[in-house]
């Protein structure tokens, strides 16, 4: 519980928070933004991309975890703010506009909440999305602190960039980067001390509480002419997996093309005694891209091959996700509704 000296949400009143938290979302201006009923948004082309996500306290983070690191609002906000905004870049669009929809429980100190927006606004301006527009939002009462977030966004071409696309031939390339949140969620999670992380798993644990997607390139695949792409947020397997069953072919990793992610994260594996590629394949939340295009030459900057795409050899067992040329059954990746 808070100390009694300690300003909450509950003594604020929802006025008193929403005059705390306005001033601190700052996107690009709406046609009509927080203060009616609803924001009315700009639509260029006549239609728009469309993507709400929600993080639950304890599902999707902690406010204190096993190795006594704290969580802040910043965290929460800005990692909020990028998995949306990584959505609409899988669909090779810019973002356009946000709304946040809060539940608090009463004694939640109204310094967390101030931090949440600043860290939504601030990632909302540090990943490059300049064109966002928060337009508002709601506050609500609870037990436990959630977070959702809807963000609508404008297509970079004319049609978007499903992950139904994939063809045989093509390669299989990624850009960001691959296990660094599963890693830095590995030590929020362990029994070592933060105070004993190393810099370079500081680095890691911050790709986890601030992710960073890179949201000038799914435009970018799209005018390049990507076939599919998607999001990296459960990790290279599963979504690979959700790939090939939606374009209805196989696809083939190359664990070989993954040195440089294995190399990032040999300490921290070494530290904890973990396989480091079972964060690479089965860790969620860096929110890269996963894209096909139709020749390794057709790969705009920040994309690197890790596979192919192959015509599907399962008969009725449907697509398959292949390592290194063997086939592999395994699903390991986040789900929300497991354990």
């Amino acid at each position: 519980m808070p100390e009694t000296n300690v300003l909450t949400v509950g003594s604020l009143g929802e006025s008193g928070l929403l005059a705390r938290i306005l001033p601190r979302l700052k996107g690009a201006p709406a046609l009509l933004g927080p203060g009616d009923d609803a924001a009315l948004i700009s639509a260029p082309d006549g239609k728009f991309v469309i993507t709400v996500d929600t993080l639950v306290q304890n599902q999707d983070f902690r406010l204190r975890w096993p190795s006594g690191f704290e969580s802040s609002g910043f965290d929460v906000g800005w990692k909020s703010a990028a998995q949306n905004l990584s959505d609409v870049n899988a669909m090779g669009a810019f973002a356009t506009s946000a709304v946040i929809s809060l539940t608090l429980p009463h004694d939640t100190p109204a310094s967390w909440v101030e931090e949440l927006a600043e860290g939504f606004s601030a990632a909302v301006r540090d990943l490059g999305a300049s064109h966002c527009a928060i337009a508002g939002g709601d506050l609500g009462r609870g037990s436990e602190l959630s977070i959702t977030a809807a963000v609508t966004g404008s297509l970079a071409t004319e049609k978007p960039v499903l992950r139904s696309g994939a063809r045989p031939g093509d390669v299989l390339a990624v850009n960001g980067v691959l296990g660094v949140a599963a890693a830095g969620l590995a030590l929020l999670d362990s029994p070592v001390s933060y105070l004993e992380w190393t810099e370079a798993e500081r680095v890691l644990v911050f790709g986890q509480r601030c992710p960073a997607p890179p949201l000038a390139a799914g435009p970018e695949a799209a005018r390049a002419g990507a076939t599919a792409m998607m999001d990296l947020s459960d990790g290279l397997l599963k979504d690979g997996r959700r790939m090939a069953i939606a374009s209805g072919v196989d696809i083939d990793f190359d664990t070989q093309e993954m040195g440089q992610d294995l190399e990032r994260l040999a300490p921290a594996a070494e530290r904890l005694q973990r396989n480091p590629m079972d964060w690479v394949l089965g860790g969620g939340e860096d929110h890269g891209l996963l894209a096909t295009f139709p020749s390794a030459e057709d790969l705009p900057q920040g994309f690197r091959v890790i596979g192919m795409v192959k015509k599907s050899a399962s008969g009725t067992n449907g697509p398959l996700v292949w390592l290194d040329g063997k086939q592999t059954q395994s699903a390991q990746g986040f789900d929300h509704f497991e354990g």
